[in-house]
């Protein structure tokens, strides 16, 4: 697999509108946010933005396109957003109709945009200060799990936090709780730490997202809020159309994590 950790967001962004990436962004463009996508119709974006608002934790907003633009003025200058983004999902009443690698024969005039903070944005941090992220080290995409830690309801939307998983060693676990927690527009600290019935996890080798990683003798499952989360709402709203990313797949930006800190 070819190394994209060094490279800048718009070489990247390029590659990704060429359709030369297809795959999750985790690891790559290192000390760049990433940012969670979802595209909703006007009609439904003011009570989505309440929506965010009241769930910071899992919502972090990065930006709000102008309606009808694919364009952004402040995270990425250059960026497409029905192009950018490895894999894109398209939801039809609520159901998943497939996964493309643009969306530009989907797009609308009235289509809002919302990014929102990915935790892939802290894994550098993570790396910088000697922890391990697994789903790097073992070339997949990160863990993601739906709970039962319910969210706070706005207009139409509800629903309860996906979360995703990080093992670490028991020892390691309070430096990731302050390295994140300085990233609050990116999740921040984790939500819960250890058994993960707690939160309505059942099988922790049966990711809901995502793929399943190694859990080490020593180590403890750290799970953080994560940018799933609307994905997991809408589901319950069934409008008739949402696009958003795939799970892991993100829109790689030109802010870089250290501008996210508080």
């Amino acid at each position: 697999m070819k190394n994209y950790y060094d490279m800048k967001p718009t070489e990247v962004r390029k590659l990704i509108r060429e359709g030369k990436i297809e795959g999750p962004t985790s690891g790559m463009c290192a000390g760049y946010a990433q940012a969670n996508l979802v595209i909703l119709p006007k009609e439904l974006a003011y009570d989505f933005l309440l929506f965010t608002q009241r769930n910071p934790k899992s919502c972090p907003i990065l930006e709000v396109s102008d309606v009808g633009s694919r364009k952004l003025h402040y995270i990425a200058d250059d960026a497409d957003i029905a192009t950018d983004i490895p894999k894109y999902r398209i939801y039809r009443q609520g159901e998943l109709e497939g996964e493309y690698g643009n969306v530009e024969d989907f797009w609308q005039d009235d289509f809002v945009s919302f990014l929102i903070g990915c935790s892939f944005s802290f894994e550098s941090a993570l790396l910088d200060a000697g922890l391990p992220v697994r789903h790097i080290e073992e070339h997949c995409n990160v863990p993601m799990y739906k709970t039962n830690i319910p969210c706070t309801p706005a207009g139409v939307f509800e629903g309860n936090m996906v979360v995703s998983m990080r093992p670490l060693p028991y020892d390691q676990v309070a430096e990731a709780v302050m390295v994140t927690g300085e990233m609050p527009r990116v999740h921040g600290a984790p939500i819960h730490i250890g058994d993960p019935e707690v939160i309505g996890i059942i099988d922790i080798d049966q990711p809901d997202f995502g793929d399943r990683v190694t859990i080490r003798d020593g180590e403890v499952p750290v799970f953080w809020p994560c940018g799933v989360t609307p994905q997991n709402v809408i589901m319950n709203v069934r409008p008739d159309l949402v696009i958003t990313h795939s799970p892991g797949h993100m829109l790689i930006t030109d802010v870089k994590n250290v501008e996210l800190k508080y």
